[in-house]
């Protein structure tokens, strides 16, 4: 990264910008360990309130199914964790349609308030219908990310805009190493001293979102000129729209410089990235379900879980992935998906904590070597001018199965247990492991 800096500069709006997401992710993970414990405090606190009438109106098929009680707050956390992406993967091409006319200042302040406003719910949050309403609010302004990478390519040239990326990599790498620790400690501490223990963490999540909102007001200079705006709204939202599309974005109709043939290789490699991130994502939302329940996890244990994940991941990414020719993507991409399909054989059936372990080890080098290289595949395909369009609907289907696989595999966690959900999701891996290493 120096010596490329040394022949152009990275614009200094990006190192703003790579300050800015890692206060907001670091705020944002601090919630990860703590789901399980949140979701227990409101089945025991709020009996007259949502919680109670939700598990009511689920009696029957719980009967039926034979899920045990304590198996709603899967159930629940699951439609929690759908909806905040559902948010997401809606608003996130809206709002950087509105950008688009307006400018990035003024959107990214309003989405760094709303994400504020959602911690300070969080912190009032005593009962699970404001929980809820929190996350809501959460979820409708996260288009914070998007935006972030929206201002970069604004600032940046086609040399250093691998460094601008890279910056993003690493505050996510960093808020998920670090984020669930901070959660994990403050809620431990805060255990001894109060009822309501998550006000502290949330609290400090409230400090992370003002600081990132005060720090984005002074220092961040507009990145989109008034005379390289959009200059219909209306136009800039009906492009947005193609990015929420379902059949739009999974025939990439918006691509329109491809030859047939590479058409069809990006609509398969789109697909495959949308089947294995359903399947991850869902197994990967209910993983802090597994260990509360079956390994009775604290939240501090959760917290060194994903500390562990997150290191591996990070050391993978910086010292493996990135050093990868391009060539290489495509037979990286296809290991990565056959060592996914152990990992959760292995955590699916893990009855001690190093076989457990063994299975998270496996899973982190997985998704070190899977998501970036699928990543690359897909920005190879288009010219110059269509390569945002690819990418954008890239991140959406990516942003579609996020909203999709939690509901779903909390659904069978709920109804079969964590054991058979794991099992089906190891067979289910096999498909675009063999599509992907078949077709393109």
């Amino acid at each position: 990264m120096g010596q490329q800096a040394n022949t152009e500069k990275v614009n200094k709006t990006v190192y703003v910008v790579f300050l800015s997401l890692l206060l907001d992710l670091l705020a944002f993970t601090m919630i990860l360990p703590l789901l399980p414990s949140l979701l227990d405090h409101y089945k025991s606190n709020d009996s007259l309130g949502l919680y109670s009438w939700l598990s009511g109106k689920i009696k029957f098929f719980q009967e039926l199914v034979g899920a045990p009680d304590q198996y709603n707050s899967v159930l629940f956390g699951g439609f929690l964790g759908s909806m905040f992406s559902f948010l997401q993967f809606v608003t996130s091409p809206i709002i950087g349609g509105i950008s688009d006319v307006l400018g990035r200042r003024s959107v990214m302040i309003a989405c760094l308030i709303g994400i504020a406003s959602s911690y300070i719910l969080w912190a009032l949050s005593n009962n699970f219908a404001l929980f809820i309403l929190a996350r809501f609010i959460g979820g409708l302004s996260k288009g914070n990310v998007s935006l972030s990478m929206a201002i970069i390519t604004d600032v940046s040239t086609m040399k250093t805009r691998g460094i601008g990326m890279a910056l993003v990599g690493i505050a996510f790498s960093l808020g998920f190493i670090i984020g669930p620790l901070i959660g994990a400690g403050f809620a431990v501490w805060a255990k001894t001293k109060t009822g309501n223990w998550f006000v502290v963490p949330a609290a400090f999540a409230i400090f992370l979102a003002v600081a990132d909102l005060l720090f984005f007001v002074f220092f961040f200079k507009e990145s989109l000129p008034k005379e390289k705006r959009a200059k219909s709204l209306w136009k800039s939202l009906d492009n947005a729209k193609a990015l929420v599309d379902v059949r739009e974005i999974f025939r990439f109709s918006t691509v329109t410089d491809l030859k047939p043939a590479d058409k069809k290789q990006l609509r398969t490699l789109g697909l495959v990235y949308f089947v294995y991130l359903f399947i991850y994502s869902g197994l990967e939302f209910t993983l802090t379900f597994l260990t509360h329940h079956v390994f009775l996890y604290t939240s501090m244990q959760q917290g060194w879980m994903f500390f562990f994940v997150g290191i591996t991941m990070a050391l993978m990414q910086g010292g493996y992935t990135r050093r990868l020719k391009p060539e290489k993507n495509h037979s990286t991409a296809v290991k990565g998906l056959w060592i996914i399909i152990p990992s959760y054989v292995l955590v699916g059936i893990a009855t001690n904590v190093y076989v457990l372990y063994l299975g998270l080890l496996l899973y982190a080098i997985s998704t070190a070597m899977v998501v970036p290289c699928m990543t690359t595949m897909a920005s190879e395909f288009g010219s110059a001018q269509q390569k945002g369009t690819v990418m954008g609907i890239f991140r959406s289907l990516g942003a579609l199965a996020r909203a999709l696989g939690p509901i779903f595999a909390s659904v069978a966690f709920w109804s079969v247990g964590a054991r058979v959900t794991y099992l089906t999701g190891a067979v289910f891996l096999f498909w675009p492991v063999l599509k992907l290493k078949g077709s393109i």
